[in-house]
């Protein structure tokens, strides 16, 4: 197998975000007079978005309204921490630089780009990236192919000669729609009760560290 780039989902994925949105959830629950979410519940629902979140923690029945104005605060109170505690699940300069290969990497996320750009120059990797592309990038989301196909597209490759990563289904269903390889992070947001076994994708990676032994066995970009 030949892949020219890697791209990568965010949170859960790439970065450990957890630590910080389970927090601001906290934090916006404390403010209504509601306890606490455990950590351990709360960080499964992060893959979901500040509405999964909210859903979790305030419940799924709300009214609409009310679902708004509560991801516009939780935002609000994200946007603010957006990089306390989160960190980076994988030593992406070194794997991508391994096994003798310059392999291009890209990020694919569904968060928006105001909450994206924020956090990769908070870890230092916001200028590494070949290719960012957010949740507000186009007006389609994951699972839509579309913003893999202009990740594709801004790397000058073509989709066949790509892979993502990602930890959600949704993950897993926009990537193969684009035509690219696709590998499940078990280490990422994933709930008990979800198999990923069920998501079809190409390889199933349960440890970041098992990341740079796979990519130094798969024919690199410079080999050919």
């Amino acid at each position: 197998m030949t892949i020219a780039a890697i791209l990568f989902d965010l949170d859960g994925t790439l970065v450990d975000t957890a630590p910080d949105l389970v927090a601001v959830l906290n934090r916006l629950l404390l403010e209504h007079g509601d306890p606490p979410m455990p950590y351990a519940i709360a960080r499964n629902e992060v893959s979901n978005g500040a509405l999964g979140l909210i859903r979790l923690g305030f419940g799924a029945a709300l009214a609409a309204e009310r679902q708004e104005q509560l991801r516009r605060r939780f935002l609000e109170l994200y946007a603010a921490s957006v990089c306390e505690k989160s960190r980076l699940f994988i030593d992406i300069e070194r794997i991508a630089a391994g096994a003798g290969a310059q392999w291009r990497w890209g990020i694919v996320t569904n968060k928006p780009q105001a909450l994206t750009m924020p956090l990769l120059e908070r870890l230092g990797i916001a200028k590494l990236a070949s290719c960012v592309i957010s949740g507000d990038t186009l007006t389609q989301r994951k699972p839509h192919p579309a913003p893999l196909l202009l990740a594709a597209e801004k790397l000058g490759l073509a989709p066949a000669a790509c892979v993502y990563i990602g930890d959600a289904a949704r993950d897993i269903e926009g990537a193969r729609a684009a035509g690219m390889k696709t590998w499940a992070a078990l280490w990422g947001y994933i709930r008990p009760s979800e198999d990923p076994t069920a998501w079809a994708a190409d390889r199933l990676i349960r440890h970041p560290r098992e990341l740079g032994g796979i990519l130094s066995r798969l024919e690199s970009p410079t080999a050919r």
